[in-house]
């Protein structure tokens, strides 16, 4: 019989009972406090005590015992999977739990389609990760050339074996927590690893979810942990302790660099899923889209998407009408808290957050850009940390607005002279990690894409699917999730070879 599923009731005042699930158990933190805050009104949605040092350690120390134990990694993946679909089936069981933690702590938009992206995408994509798995080769033949195989010495067999890695470490991000964090803990689990969880401080009320789902599928003692901390030791401890084998890291690069730097000493496997500048290159024949570039952007989940494609180029001819048409698309959008359903664009994460899209406007006017709408806090909502949709209009692709990521609802457009000089300037960032090609002409808008340097370009349309893998080149990140590759990710390759 499955266990009552736990209510946790979240009033604001009283710290909740535990912040962490270390070796099978639920245990209280003897850390830092920290309060989980609504970016809509700033109110109170947790007090958590986070765990300390000694508890991180704790929690490496049964990953690694789990790990070695066997209890997991030895199952046959067919076991594994039949684990790991009571596991999708508890999480699923939280839906309405997820959805409201997506609004309250996220600051999602209820009627946001990101809000797709936030719960049913991830709990859809769970029990594809498992159907995934069990139909991949767990041994595959080397294709090796008959000479090879067979000589006047012996007969040679080369097969790749798949196997788990060892201890991951999973850290997500704020902006989707349970999607980003679900496509590092269920094909880790998957692939027989063991998973210590850390969310970001700022949404980890989420990653409980993934703890109760643990307990009620009856996972051995260790094989998943959860680690919510104040500040940044544990997370540290995770990507440099010797006994952790991978980091998964989804966050910003300068964040991105320093988790490379900490798992250098022990030569971790990463997988780094970090910022972008994604660019949006419109066609001439496709001038009247670019407008819906600004909508889009600025109300998905207020621009806090990192392959959102916030620089916009257009023909230089065009780009006073596609301003102008921007700036009126975007007058009459609905700014508000995301559990109004009539909102449209709901706060950013925090104030640091909001200070940093006002200070990158400023950096954009100063490098010779001009604010087109918004660029400032909305009138009349004195609590939440909002921000309004804002476009800039930009002289070139060398002002700062261009080449940082802002994560915000700010789309920075600029004129090109010909296609050649348009995939010049997409081409000219530090970021890699998206890119968005628009045209009519079918074929031209593909040999445009076919020339942007990105870990995904979209060609009049895009998906997020378990099977299409998606990842950063330059600062973007590291390695694959999703799709095959993401799956490998989470295993070693070993070259077996059997001689007779």
């Amino acid at each position: 019989m499955r266990k009552q599923i736990r209510k946790y009731e979240l009033s604001g005042r009283e710290p909740l009972t535990h912040a962490g699930f270390i070796d099978g158990a639920f245990v209280a933190g003897n850390g830092g406090a920290f309060d989980v805050l609504d970016p809509s009104d700033e109110s109170h949605v947790a007090q958590v005590i986070g765990l300390s040092p000694d508890q991180v350690e704790s929690a490496i120390a049964a990953a690694r015992r789990a790990f070695d134990s066997g209890a997991w990694s030895g199952l046959t993946m067919q076991e594994r999977g039949a684990a790991m679909m009571r596991f999708a089936d508890s999480m699923a069981a939280r839906a309405d739990r997820l959805k409201e933690l997506a609004v309250r702590e996220a600051g999602c938009p209820v009627s946001s389609t990101v809000m797709g992206a936030q719960v049913a995408s991830p709990l859809r994509m769970a029990r594809e990760i498992v159907d995934l798995f069990l139909r991949l080769p767990e041994v595959e033949d080397n294709p090796l050339p008959l000479h090879e195989r067979v000589n006047a010495h012996f007969a040679v067999q080369s097969v790749t074996r798949w196997s788990p890695i060892g201890v991951v470490t999973a850290i997500s991000a704020y902006n989707v927590p349970f999607y980003t964090a679900l496509w590092k803990v269920v094909p880790a689990l998957m692939a027989g690893n063991t998973v210590i969880l850390r969310p970001n401080p700022l949404t980890p009320l989420s990653s409980l979810v993934f703890a109760e789902a643990a307990e009620e599928a009856g996972l051995p003692k260790g094989v998943f942990n959860l680690v919510i901390e104040q500040g940044v030791d544990g997370a540290q401890a995770l990507t440099s302790d010797p006994r952790v084998d991978m980091v998964s890291f989804t966050g910003s690069s300068t964040v991105g660099v320093e988790v490379a730097k900490q798992a250098a000493t022990t030569l971790k496997r990463l997988v780094l899923e970090l910022g972008g500048k994604s660019a949006q290159i419109y066609l001439p024949d496709s001038v009247d889209r670019a407008a819906m570039a600004a909508m889009s952007v600025c109300t998905s989940h207020a621009g806090q998407g990192c392959v959102l494609g916030t620089r916009v180029f257009v023909p230089q001819e065009s780009k006073a009408e596609v301003l102008e048409a921007m700036a009126k698309l975007l007058s009459g959008v609905k700014i508000g808290p995301a559990r109004d359903p009539a909102s449209q664009l709901g706060p950013v994460i925090s104030a640091g957050q909001r200070a940093r899209c006002e200070h990158f406007v400023a950096a954009a006017v100063a490098g010779g850009g001009r604010v087109v709408c918004g660029g400032k806090r909305p009138e009349g909502l004195e609590k939440g940390y909002f921000f309004e949709p804002t476009v800039l209009d930009l002289p070139d692709n060398t002002n700062p607005a261009a080449q940082e990521e802002i994560f915000g609802p700010v789309v920075s457009v600029i004129g090109y002279r010909d296609l050649d000089h348009a995939v010049e300037m997409a081409n000219d960032s530090r970021f890699g990690l998206s890119g968005w090609i628009h045209g009519k002409d079918k074929v031209k808008a593909l040999e445009v894409g076919r020339k942007i340097r990105s870990g995904t370009v979209n060609v009049n349309g895009a998906l997020m699917s378990s099977h299409a893998s998606s990842g950063g080149i330059k600062m973007s990140g590291l390695g694959r999730e999703r799709g095959v590759e993401g799956l490998r990710e989470f295993q070693i390759m070993t070259t077996l070879n059997i001689g007779g």
